[in-house]
């Protein structure tokens, strides 16, 4: 586990180390396992193409997940973090090419707050496209 972040120890304007995540289709179908989710635009291309998207795409939840592990890496204790949320922007395509897509997320200390929080804005893409909008989270440090 990374080191506990003290508040006194951060400033507006601190950047956390940006997480780059790949993402397969086999990741797809292990999140639908372990979610629930077995939506086929998540896993079937025809269907996709179908609905009007340019492939498979990524959950969205996944894709809050992974960047939420920014933040709970950064904290060091996942129980800093007081409040998340983000909107969806636009899909993660994962193409069927071996590779996948990468999801790139940076953050950075926005604001101190009182009670020793601080608000974290994050920047979530693939391929150039910024994925979620209004990615925002509060954190209590030590």
């Amino acid at each position: 586990m990374a080191a506990v972040i003290r508040y006194d120890d951060v400033a507006v304007g601190d950047a956390l180390p940006t997480g780059e995540f790949p993402i397969t289709r086999f990741d797809l179908v292990r999140y639908a396992g372990a979610s629930g989710d077995f939506n086929e635009i998540h896993w079937n291309e025809r269907v996709a193409r179908e609905v009007g998207l340019p492939d498979v795409i990524a959950h969205g939840n996944l894709t809050m997940a992974l960047a939420g592990r920014v933040l709970t890496a950064w904290l060091g204790d996942p129980d800093a973090l007081v409040e998340y949320g983000a909107r969806f922007t636009k899909p993660v395509v994962v193409p069927d090419d071996g590779v996948g897509a990468l999801l790139v997320v940076e953050g950075i200390v926005k604001e101190k707050l009182a009670d020793r929080c601080v608000r974290i804005d994050l920047t979530a893409t693939s391929d150039g496209a910024r994925v979620l909008g209004q990615a925002r989270a509060v954190a209590r440090l030590a």
